[in-house]
């Protein structure tokens, strides 16, 4: 629809890591392609491109028509993350993702956001959390700094999934009355499968249900699905 170029990246993600931060994230693949992510954005803001833009391979544009990039230099995902706390009630946690991440020509937040990640990298010296240097350092330097966000690039968390499928739910209700928008796209956080949070059925069952244009604007505080 835009004419944008369109790159797919395997594991050579990884081939553009310092040997030394490779070999230490060899066995947490997800804190390397955090690193490995800002990279290869810089690297294509150095060959001339006027704005990259990273997307998960399991980032889903449902609604694209109405998918439009802000016009700040940068903007990161929002991330309305539903889940139940350890006494088992529903618990709303509001953060920013890398799951989306842009960059305009002249941005200054790339070159301070990658420099950190690499010297947090270089410091530590013991157990690294999956979302080190990705979400849990972007949040907070958001906190911070307040960065610009893209409120319509979301993230579904297995209890919201559950209630889009079933169109109702506690979950639901939470993340459309904590989103400031109505999200045109989200990250589906496939890895929910992985620890069988969410079926493979029902993963599927949502992809189809979001691009099919099914899931309508939910008012917010309104409970009417």
């Amino acid at each position: 629809m835009n004419d944008y170029e369109y790159q797919f990246i395997g594991d050579e993600l990884f081939d553009c890591l310092p040997v030394g931060l490779f070999e230490k994230t060899r066995n947490q693949k997800v804190v390397a392609s955090d690193l490995a992510r800002l990279l290869v954005l810089k690297g294509a803001l150095n060959r001339g491109y006027e704005t990259v833009i990273w997307l998960d391979a399991d980032f889903l544009i449902f609604n694209p028509s109405d998918f439009v990039l802000p016009e700040q230099p940068y903007a990161v995902g929002r991330e309305v993350w539903v889940q139940n706390d350890r006494q088992g009630k529903l618990k709303v946690f509001n953060k920013v993702h890398n799951a989306f991440l842009m960059f305009r020509q002249g941005n200054h937040f790339l070159d301070f956001y990658s420099e950190t990640a690499e010297r947090l990298l270089l410091l530590n010296q013991g157990a690294m959390p999956p979302q080190f240097i990705g979400p849990k350092l972007l949040t907070a330097i958001h906190n911070v700094a307040i960065l610009p966000v893209m409120e319509s690039a979301g993230m579904l968390s297995p209890a919201v999934i559950k209630g889009i499928l079933g169109r109702k739910g506690q979950a639901l209700d939470l993340f459309v009355n904590n989103s400031s928008v109505l999200i045109t796209a989200a990250n589906l956080c496939t890895s929910s499968c992985d620890k069988d949070e969410v079926s493979e059925m029902e993963m599927q069952q949502l992809i189809k249900l979001l691009s099919s244009g099914v899931l309508i604007h939910i008012e917010k505080n309104s409970g009417n699905h």
